[in-house]
C-alpha cells in the first residue's frame, strides 16, 4: 500500500514537471515562431491623420519593400473606437483591412489585426467589454475562412493601468466569444499596465490553449521616448545616447525634476546597456517557460525625433539580438511613423547603413 502511494506521488511529480502539451498549444508555439521579424504598420491607428485612410496608406511598393527587407509578419493596429467616433461605418474600415490581407497573401506575409486605442478601464469594463466583443465578432465572422496560420487576432492593444484581475476576466470573455465562432484562430493577449512585462509575470495564463502572449518593451524609457510630447515632462530630457556614456550624458531637463522621469534619469547609468535589457526580458521569458506558453514581443523601437541615429540603430540591434537569444519573436514599431527605421519615406535608399545592420538586411533577402 505504501509502495502504491509512493508510486502515485512520483507519477504526479513527473506529470507536473513534464506536462502534456495540447496540440492547440503546440500549434500556437509554431505560429508564434512564424511571426518573428515583424513590423507594425501604424496606418489605421493614426487618429491624428488629416486624411483618414489616406495618410501613409501602404501600397504594393511598400509590401515589396517589406518582403525585400526580410520581414515575415505585419501587425496592423486598427483604431475601431476612433472610426466609430467619427461616424465611419465599420464596413468602410473592413474594406481597407481586406486589402491588407490580400497584399499579405500575395507577398507571403503573416498578419496580426490589433484592436487599438480602446477605452476599457476599471470603471467601465462591464459596458466596454461587450462593445469590444461585438467588434471582434464582426471581424471573426468576416475572416473565419482566412488561414489560421496566416491571420492572427490581437484582442486589445495595451490595456491600461487597471486591476489585472478585471482585465484578465475581460480578456477571457473576449476570447471565449471569438471561440464560439472560430475555434482555430490563434489569439494574442497581453497584460494590463500597457502590456507590461512585470504585470504579465504576475499573471496566470488564460484557460485557452491557442493563445500567444505578448509584451511591449520600450526600456529604458528615458532613451526610447526622449522628447515624446504625448508622454509629458517625464521624458523632456533629450540627447540621451545608447548605451549610456558618462562623457556625453546630458543634464536633466528641469521640467523632469519631481516626476518619475527623474528616477529614470538617474537609473539610466545602470539601465542603459545590453545586460540590463537582457535581465528585464529574462523576467518574462522565465514566466513563459513556467507556464509553457508561446511569447512574443509585440512592440519595441525608439522615437526618432530626438534620438540620434547611431544610438537608435545600436538599440534596435541589441533588442533584436537579445530577443533572438531568448527565442522570443519580435515585432518592430514601426514602419513609417515617428519610430520609423527610415530616414525619410520608406525605401532602400532611405534606410541608413547602420539600420540595415540593425534589422539584419544584407541585400540578399
Amino acid at each position: 500500500m505504501v509502495f502504491v502511494t509512493l508510486l502515485i506521488i512520483v507519477q504526479a511529480i513527473i506529470a507536473k514537471s513534464n506536462p502534456i502539451v495540447s496540440p492547440e498549444r503546440l500549434l500556437a508555439f509554431k505560429r508564434a515562431k512564424s511571426l518573428d521579424n515583424g513590423v507594425s504598420i501604424s496606418w489605421l491607428d493614426q487618429t491624428w491623420a488629416k486624411d483618414i485612410f489616406k495618410d501613409n496608406e501602404p501600397t504594393k511598393t511598400d509590401f515589396e519593400l517589406l518582403k525585400t527587407l526580410g520581414f515575415k509578419s505585419i501587425r496592423l493596429p486598427v483604431a475601431f473606437v476612433f472610426f466609430e467616433s467619427k461616424n465611419i461605418p465599420i464596413e468602410n474600415v473592413l474594406v481597407h483591412i481586406d486589402e491588407v490581407i490580400k497584399l499579405c497573401r500575395v507577398y507571403g506575409l503573416k498578419l496580426i489585426i490589433d484592436y487599438h486605442y480602446g477605452q476599457i478601464n476599471d470603471s467601465n469594463y462591464l459596458t466596454e467589454t461587450p462593445k469590444i466583443i461585438n467588434t471582434w465578432l464582426i471581424l471573426t465572422k468576416r475572416y473565419k475562412n482566412e488561414s489560421a496560420d496566416n491571420l492572427f487576432f490581437e484582442l486589445y492593444n495595451e490595456p491600461p493601468h487597471m486591476n489585472p484581475v478585471i482585465w484578465k476576466d475581460a480578456a477571457y470573455n473576449i476570447a471565449a466569444a471569438i471561440r464560439k465562432v472560430d475555434k482555430k484562430r490563434t489569439l494574442i493577449v497581453g497584460a494590463s499596465n500597457f502590456n507590461s512585462i512585470y504585470e504579465l509575470s504576475r499573471t496566470e495564463r488564460l484557460a485557452d490553449e491557442n493563445i500567444i502572449y505578448t509584451v511591449h518593451f520600450y526600456e529604458p524609457f528615458l532613451f526610447t521616448h526622449q522628447g515624446a510630447d504625448w508622454v509629458g515632462d517625464q521624458v523632456a530630457t533629450t540627447g540621451v545616447t545608447f548605451p549610456y556614456n558618462a562623457e556625453n550624458f546630458p543634464a536633466i531637463n528641469p521640467k523632469t525634476k519631481g516626476t518619475w522621469g527623474e528616477t529614470n534619469y538617474y537609473q539610466y547609468r545602470t539601465d542603459g546597456n545590453v545586460q540590463s535589457l537582457t535581465d528585464k526580458l529574462l523576467i518574462i521569458k522565465k514566466w513563459a517557460t513556467k507556464y509553457d506558453v508561446p511569447l512574443i514581443c509585440g512592440e519595441y523601437g525608439a522615437y526618432s525625433k530626438y534620438g540620434d541615429l547611431d544610438s537608435r540603430c545600436r538599440y534596435i540591434k541589441a533588442i533584436r539580438q537579445t530577443l533572438k537569444k531568448l527565442n522570443i519573436p519580435g515585432i518592430l514599431w514601426d514602419y513609417s511613423g515617428s519610430f520609423s527605421i527610415f530616414s525619410g519615406a520608406p525605401s532602400i535608399q532611405n534606410l541608413p547603413d547602420c539600420m540595415k545592420d540593425a534589422i539584419g538586411y544584407t541585400g540578399k533577402n
